[in-house]
């Protein structure tokens, strides 16, 4: 497979993803030329993928007659907080940005979810394009319109649904991409195949090697399909009032470690990991699945060099982290559980001295 595309259908518009697994260096101007608006383009990234692809990028529109400007933010999550978005806006007014204008999302997931954020309050509502480089961006946090900036007290607390106009996944991005970032991205790959779709778990255990090695033929394919899932789950459910939710599978837990721990040192991919775990011991602890699912979902955490052990936090700590995360309604907690690999489902309908058995079993 050398390149694909999925369409996203939302309320607003739908968007194509194109997914390129190409070995070369990647062209990221010439497919999403005819999806931007205006003359005016904004690129947006961080001081790490910056000198990567920003130059050719930000050539490549300029020739094609785009008056481009650059905003360079510093790489990390612990950086996904309001003075980033204000940076952003700085620049948008500084060149008197129209409403007819796009911003460019280049680099991973918190890049992504910063520009879509900016891009859904300037002006309420400028158009913007997702360019992801990381393998967690491509395959979950650029597509479906979740847009957010952190707060001290929780992850992406403030933000908004604001869909881009297209999606670019390019292969060749993970050249560059650190072994633990790639590995990071790795755990929401898991994720999709042990909420949704049990045979895809068989075919990243089959694949494994060639995965590690970041063939790119295995990697498009792999790549296509999680966005074939999420592009599925977003169409039903564009809002989270319900199926969509069962995308945080492992995240209420991992949500904890990363507000814990302080927002970076621990990578969302790497928390997501942790909590996923969690989650499965919960569930078996609940009767829901056998020790025997544990246990495999664990070996394939490691194959793909993710952890799976959380930090030691204090009980009372955890569950008052989990008492701001998003998914709570009513003052309960609700957690994506499993009956078995690949069905899963949200619930608030639990025994509270088990969560406090699973969030203490490592300490």
């Amino acid at each position: 497979m050398s390149s694909a595309t999925l369409t996203v259908k939302t309320q607003s518009h739908d968007y194509p993803i194109f997914i390129c697994a190409s070995e070369d260096a990647p062209d990221l101007a010439s497919q999403i030329v005819p999806f931007i608006k205006g003359k005016q383009v904004l690129i947006v990234s961080n001081d790490v993928v910056a000198p990567l692809y920003l130059a050719p990028l930000h050539q490549s529109l300029e020739t094609a007659g785009f008056t481009v400007v650059d905003c360079v933010l510093p790489d990390g999550e612990a950086y996904k907080n309001q003075d980033s978005i204000n940076a952003i806006y700085d620049k948008l007014l500084e060149y008197h940005f129209a409403r007819d204008c796009t911003l460019i999302a280049l680099g991973g997931g918190v890049i992504g979810d910063m520009t879509g954020f900016a891009a859904a309050s300037f002006m309420r509502g400028v158009n913007f394009i997702q360019v992801p480089t990381t393998l967690l961006a491509q395959v979950d946090s650029s597509v479906g319109g979740k847009t957010g900036i952190n707060h001290p007290r929780g992850k992406n607390m403030i933000g908004a649904f604001w869909q881009p106009q297209c999606v670019l996944a390019d292969m060749a991005t993970f050249k560059s991409l650190p072994d633990r970032e790639f590995a990071a991205g790795m755990a929401e790959v898991i994720k999709y195949a042990l909420i949704m779709d049990a045979d895809f778990l068989t075919w990243l255990e089959t694949h494994a090697d060639a995965i590690n090695a970041k063939d790119g033929k295995i990697l498009g394919e792999m790549v296509y399909r999680c966005c074939d899932f999420k592009a599925q789950v977003v169409a039903a459910d564009e809002r989270e009032s319900g199926k969509r939710a069962l995308l945080n599978f492992g995240h209420t837990f991992g949500h904890v470690i990363e507000a814990h721990q302080g927002y970076g040192a621990w990578l969302h991919g790497e928390a997501v990991a942790a909590g996923m775990m969690q989650a499965a011991l919960m569930s078996a602890k609940l009767g829901l699945i056998g020790a025997d699912d544990v246990s495999r979902i664990e070996r394939v955490l490691k194959a793909f060099h993710l952890p799976t052990v959380p930090p030691v936090i204090a009980v009372d700590q955890a569950l008052d982290l989990m008492g701001h995360d998003k998914k709570v309604q009513q003052g309960k907690i609700r957690l994506v559980l499993l009956r078995a690999i690949g069905d899963a489902f949200v619930t608030a309908d639990f025994d509270l001295a088990v969560l406090e058995e699973v969030l203490s079993a490592n300490h």
